[in-house]
């Protein structure tokens, strides 16, 4: 055959099949030759094909008359035989010419001298009984078998276990020692985390080492830590460095409607774990299944209750010497029943904490690997821009860069797309399509004028880096973004005054300016107003109140027991926090106050810079800071 005509036909069988849903010709796998899958069309076509077949080539060709046309046929004899029936009448008409006998059909009507018409003529007929029991034993069987047959390849198309029958299976997806291809190599950030986890991963490929000495391995690891962090992608690598089978499965997984469906997976899954140890099982989000017990303020039967009963029930059966590990992951360890937590269910509790600048740092140097990076970008820099920045935030981020670089065509992802990432992940979306009039465009850049000009007159606020007022996201309408120097985990007194003065700039910059105030300061003076109270009620750094801790940290909406109530202190005492946290924030709004009349030069040329560029960077603002430092 000629290799056009190949094409052409090979062409023509990858259409039909894309128009029936089939996937195309599969490649030979080890020298074995495809494996062919049944579906439902082609059974369809074999049934049409067959049917035209009968109805058009084997079956003769059957005229029907009406029945004035069959009396004038009968008058004239050209009706030499008839079979008569019930409700209609057949037979054969004489063909004239030289021309075949014609067969013909008709309705049949109420004549009673028909019989003796067809006597006169001496026409050759019979008569034929329609037997109703074969129709009606069809108009039932058929419909059954057309059920059944649609049953059994809805069961197929289910897979094996997706049955009826099958609700107490477990879930879980089975990696094989190959599938898991995570090691330790592709987690960054969290170097304290995996090196509690080493321990498992030699107790999983070496447990003689252990059992030796009579040592036990911690039969349950629970890995704690915000969402994001790399819980999952840990006990993966856990799995990944020990070689051994992973049973993935969130505990959500488990509770179904219908009664002891949990307890019977949880059994199920404990199960084929001990078939395959030593292999790991891991639960993603415990607390869906592992809240306290007791909560249930409706009473009756809880059918989480009884699943979390029977997990409580197989990690306490469950003998360490299996080559079993229990790791569970959660972001909310505090509602978790605290038999769940006592020796010899989650033994070991592992903080996956938020990486730090050297963490982040390693976390876009994994994610960056495969993306073509300018020269010029310094992942370091990019690590200060992202403070509060988990796993899952710097690989979003990452992504977003490099769509934006395709997006423009470029050939490398350079530090520009990197910089407008932070935006978008940070702050939104730009809103071009937003039309602002003089008059708020003009408020907007004093309001981000003002933040810019505190935060970079104060001594401990961090640097700023970009002053914008594009809208984005959802409600903002402009932003000053700040570089810090390093992370922090403490601050003092100072700090926080600093912090509170910069928050306040953008709404006395309006003050000054307009001598109103408009609705953009809303998020400021919540925040604001929030670092105030904490300073007076949590922190003890008001010097009328005194060294005592007011508030206590909020508690889940079902707390355990000896839990108080946040507020445990007299009204007149919480006039005087309320007084305080007012006092703070004047003193604040004055500061700043004195801070921007000192500067209001460069606040008019600041907002006047943005109205017309929209954007502004930090060093432009300090430039134009040289010539003057107010009094602190």
């Amino acid at each position: 055959m000629p290799s056009s005509d190949k094409e052409s036909r090979e062409h023509l069988v990858d259409r039909l099949r894309s128009l029936f849903g089939q996937p195309g010709p599969r490649k030979k796998k080890d020298g074995m030759p495809p494996t062919a899958r049944f579906s439902v069309w082609y059974l369809l076509i074999a049934v049409l094909l067959f049917m035209y077949v009968q109805q058009y080539l084997f079956s003769s060709k059957v005229e029907t008359i009406s029945y004035s046309q069959f009396k004038q046929k009968v008058a004239e004899g050209s009706v030499s035989k008839l079979t008569v029936g019930p409700e209609s009448i057949s037979g054969t008409l004489k063909g004239k010419d030289n021309k075949p006998d014609q067969e013909f059909a008709t309705i049949r009507v109420d004549d009673p001298g028909l019989v003796k018409e067809l006597d006169d003529r001496k026409i050759d007929y019979s008569g034929r009984y329609d037997s109703k029991f074969l129709g009606s034993i069809l108009s039932w069987v058929l419909p059954i078998a057309a059920m059944f047959l649609i049953w059994r390849f809805a069961i197929k198309r289910m897979g094996p276990g997706q049955g009826v029958m099958s609700f107490g299976k477990s879930k879980a997806k089975l990696f094989a020692e190959s599938e898991t291809k995570v090691t330790f190599l592709d987690v960054a950030g969290i170097d304290e985390a995996k090196e509690e986890l080493l321990e498992v991963v030699e107790f999983l490929k070496t447990p003689d080492k252990f059992q030796k000495l009579g040592g036990r391995i911690p039969k349950g690891v629970l890995l704690v830590g915000p969402p994001g962090t790399g819980k999952t992608l840990l006990a993966k690598a856990v799995a990944g460095e020990a070689k051994v089978p992973f049973f993935s499965i969130s505990g959500s997984e488990f509770v179904e409607m219908f009664v002891g469906v949990g307890a019977s997976r949880v059994r199920d899954l404990f199960s084929q774990a001990a078939g395959q140890a030593p292999c790991i099982i891991f639960i993603d989000e415990l607390d869906a299944l592992g809240k306290a017990r007791g909560m249930n303020i409706f009473g009756g039967n809880d059918e989480r209750e009884q699943t979390l009963n029977q997990l409580l029930v197989e990690m306490d059966g469950f003998e360490s010497n299996k080559g079993v590990i229990i790791m569970a992951a959660t972001n909310r360890p505090e509602i978790l029943d605290p038999a769940l937590l006592r020796p010899g269910r989650f033994d070991r509790q592992v903080l996956v904490d938020r990486p730090d600048i050297k963490g982040r740092e390693a976390i876009l140097k994994i994610h960056s690997k495969n993306v073509l990076l300018g020269a010029d970008v310094d992942l370091r820099k990019i690590a200060s821009l992202t403070p509060g920045f988990v796993g899952s935030d710097l690989a979003n981020l990452v992504n977003e860069a490099a769509l934006l670089a395709a997006r423009k065509n470029k050939e490398t992802v350079g530090p520009p797309e990197f910089d407008e990432a932070i935006d978008r992940v940070v702050g939104g979306l730009e809103k071009k399509n937003r039309v602002m009039n003089a008059q708020e465009k003009g408020i907007v850049a004093f309001h981000e004028s003002g933040h810019a000009i505190v935060a970079e007159s104060v001594e401990h606020a961090d640097r700023v880096h970009k002053i914008s007022i594009i809208p984005r996201g959802i409600a903002a309408l402009g932003y000053t973004q700040q570089q810090p120097t390093e992370d922090r985990y403490l601050l003092t007194r100072p700090e926080l005054l600093d912090r509170l003065a910069v928050l306040l700039g953008g709404r006395v910059a309006e003050e000054l300016v307009f001598g109103e105030v408009s609705t953009g300061a809303q998020n400021d003076l919540q925040r604001a107003t929030g670092i105030a109270r904490s300073m007076v009620a949590e922190y003890g750094m008001s010097d009328r109140l005194g060294l005592v801790a007011y508030e206590s940290p909020r508690q889940p909406m079902f707390p355990p027991e000896g839990y108080s109530s946040n507020k445990t202190y007299s009204e007149t005492k919480a006039t005087q926090i309320d007084e305080e946290i007012s006092n703070v924030m004047e003193l604040a709004h004055q500061r700043v106050r004195n801070i921007l009349s000192e500067r209001r030069k460069v606040l008019d040329e600041l907002a006047h810079l943005l109205s017309e560029k929209e954007i502004v960077q930090g060093q432009e603002l300090r430039d134009m800071l040289a010539g003057s430092k107010p009094e602190m």
